[in-house]
């Protein structure tokens, strides 16, 4: 039996992790961590693939979501989304290393013989489930798609939340190879819920650029799932956070969904933040937070761009976030562990291949 205070080493070895990887907490800005400290990939990350069948695909530079299971040791199992793919792909998490598994396919859809996206955005886990959603949100005007059956097609196919559970044997957890074939429950309820809250019907129809409904984050607690939109945002310059209960999603039962409408504060142009990642930490929820609109293509990220809240009734921020280089962009946060008000995470990005895993230090208090 281990003892009492097993625990707090553990967490206190993670502490020192991200000290050592030059993180600091003082200030209020992350320190930046040296190449040598960023967090192994073993393996590769998986991307967009290469050809219909998905036999081949290109190293992932779209990490969008990633999400572990409730431990306090290694291995921990974890899902990686890119939202470039028509799936998620497991991934064991070891002490300053991801070892990349098998890949879970979720959707099939294809049009005019091409692979659609279902364009993950969030990884959750809770009691025992992962829950993967896609973005719900029409294709950007910058895409070039004009074919409006195309266009529907391609929200049809990220319109879903996924609910998946593995069996206790089913994941190998040296090699994150997959045993045996999980247990899949999917949802499309979710842009019908929207369409009935006064607030979001407008914009669901709308591509991002136009304030559009799209959803970027997503997190689960106590029956409860959050959807967080990186748009619309509202009228008063608030963010969106659309609140429902698992058992409307998912078990045909009655419940009523809510508006959250956290204040996330200005990007160093002065537009208001949408969501970018959501997840339930330690009772509250802590939000990613970032320019609903990337910047123009070859602009510097500027701290404060993106920024790290956490939200219980009320937004509180964090930590505000330094650059890490022009189209870098922070797209997933993975907590590793906490002690004495001090968090150490992992920061994911768009960008970069595969997600370059950077561990952060955050004042909680």
């Amino acid at each position: 039996m281990s003892g009492a205070n097993e625990p707090r080493k553990f967490w206190s070895a993670l502490i020192v992790t991200c000290l050592s990887a030059g993180i600091g907490w003082s200030g209020g800005t992350p320190g930046h961590a040296a190449e040598s400290q960023l967090w192994k990939v073993s393996g590769k990350l998986i991307g967009k693939p290469e050809n219909l069948e998905g036999s081949d695909s290109k190293k992932s530079k779209d990490v969008s979501g990633i999400a572990c299971t409730a431990t306090s040791s290694y291995p921990r199992v974890c899902l990686v989304a890119d939202d470039e793919t028509q799936g998620v792909q497991i991934v064991i998490l070891e002490d300053g290393k991801l070892i990349a598994g098998d890949f879970v396919r979720l959707i099939d859809d294809t049009f005019d013989n091409t692979a659609l996206e279902l364009d993950a955005e969030g990884v959750a886990f809770a009691d025992g489930f992962f829950y993967v959603i896609g973005s719900h949100g029409r294709p950007r005007h910058e895409d070039g798609k004009e074919d409006t059956a195309e266009i529907d097609a391609r929200v049809k196919a990220s319109s879903r939340i996924f609910r998946i559970r593995f069996a206790s044997n089913a994941i190998d957890t040296k090699t994150g190879k997959l045993l045996d074939q999980p247990e899949l429950t999917s949802s499309r309820l979710l842009t019908s819920i929207s369409r009935l809250m006064p607030e979001l019907q407008p914009f669901v129809d709308k591509p991002l650029e136009e304030n559009g409904l799209t959803i970027e984050g997503v997190a689960v607690r106590d029956g409860t799932m959050y959807a967080g939109l990186r748009g619309p945002i509202l009228t008063d310059h608030r963010a969106a956070i659309l609140s429902v209960p698992l058992g409307v999603l998912f078990d045909k039962k009655t419940g009523d969904a809510t508006l959250l409408r956290p204040e996330l504060e200005v990007d160093s142009f002065g537009y208001p933040r949408g969501v970018r990642d959501l997840l339930a930490f330690e009772g509250k929820l802590l939000v990613l937070a970032g320019p609903e609109n990337d910047p123009p293509k070859g602009h510097r990220i500027q701290l404060g761009d993106y920024a790290i809240f956490s939200y219980d009734q009320k937004a509180h921020k964090l930590l505000d976030l330094k650059g890490y280089g022009s189209e870098i962009k922070p797209e997933a946060l993975l907590p590793l562990s906490a002690i004495d008000g001090k968090l150490c995470a992992l920061l994911l990005f768009d960008g970069p291949e595969e997600g370059q895993p950077t561990p952060i230090g955050v004042e909680l208090n």
